[in-house]
């Protein structure tokens, strides 16, 4: 029998502690409360288990029952450089590397 990791020996222990501490008339009423106590953390364990799958099941069902479509929009050519591309193609040789910015006059 192994409890929390604590073994036969080790409960056995405990409880000639508890009876030394409390005495022999206060000891089944501590064991009562103790026990109600524990019943009481395994009920509400279990309804917050029943509450968390039952949200977690209504999150599936809103999920599954929207349906996700991605699309991409094609991008809309821009005027701006298209201007800029052809007023460079048209311009002569000279005036494109004069008014480049990465070449300074000095």
């Amino acid at each position: 029998m192994n409890v929390f990791g604590i073994g036969l020996p080790e409960m056995a222990l405990i409880m000639v502690i508890a009876l030394l501490v409390f005495g022999p008339k206060k000891l089944p009423e501590i064991g009562r409360s103790m026990g109600k106590a524990l019943k009481s953390f395994q009920e509400a364990s279990k309804e917050f288990e029943a509450e968390f799958k039952k949200e977690a099941d209504r999150l599936n069902e809103t999920l599954n029952e929207t349906s996700m479509e991605a699309t991409l929009e094609t991008p809309k050519p821009q005027e701006q450089p298209q201007l800029e591309a052809q007023e460079i193609a048209e311009a002569p040789a000279e005036e494109v590397i004069a008014d480049s910015p990465e070449i300074s006059n000095s």
